[in-house]
């Protein structure tokens, strides 16, 4: 399986083999939205293993080199996507600088901190997408600032229909490193799930506010 697995479902292996996420249809999570999940996705748990940080780190640069070749400042958001960012820029020879989630609420009050010149082609890196709000308004807040947000690569997506949406109304382009439709695949194939729990999780995915209930 390994010479045939795409990049995507490698992440994928590595991110259930390490525990980042965790899957329990009978015994749901709660988020802090309200919402009852089956599933739990933790990545700064990546942090803690060489293999699967230096995977992540690589499979980021790699598409960031192929699609966004005029990359000129990488931005993390906090707080998942600050660490990861900033291997990404090491390992580029790129600038670095990072979101807060909200203002700073003394000094400069920056919301962007870091050395950002008007105009800079910034790639924005995080760690997860759900619906993409808290991604999309740290691209807000370095578009205020006058940088060109060339697009945002994440770890993970759960594939809502409401993230798609999101990203195409603030006219920003995401990619991935993988994403829930891998991560389920791998789940079977590593017999992390059963028949029964397959089917809740993708009955999850397809509606996960009804699912809730």
């Amino acid at each position: 399986m390994q010479n045939t697995q795409t990049a995507e479902q490698k992440i994928a292996e590595s991110l259930l083999k390490i525990k980042a996420v965790k899957l329990s249809p009978k015994a749901p999570f709660t988020w802090a939205s309200g919402w009852k999940s089956p599933i739990y996705c933790d990545n700064r748990q990546t942090l803690s293993f060489p293999e699967a940080r230096l995977l992540i780190r690589d499979e980021f640069v790699r598409n960031i080199r192929e699609k966004f070749g005029n990359t000129e400042v990488i931005a993390g958001v906090a707080t998942g996507g600050i660490a990861h960012g900033a291997l990404v820029a090491e390992a580029m020879g790129l600038p670095f600088i990072y979101v807060r989630s909200s203002s700073k609420g003394h000094g400069l009050q920056n919301k962007v901190e870091g050395y950002l010149e008007k105009d800079q082609k910034v790639m924005v890196i995080e760690d997860l997408v759900s619906t993409g709000k808290s991604s999309l308004d740290a691209v807000e807040a370095l578009r205020a600032t006058g940088a060109e947000v060339i697009g945002m690569a994440a770890i993970f997506t759960y594939e809502f229909e409401i993230a798609k949406e999101n990203f195409e109304n603030a006219n920003c382009e995401l990619i991935t490193l993988s994403n829930y439709t891998a991560l389920i695949k791998e789940a079977m194939e590593l017999n992390y799930v059963d028949e029964e729990s397959l089917q809740s999780l993708k009955e999850w995915r397809s509606n996960p506010q009804n699912w809730s209930a």
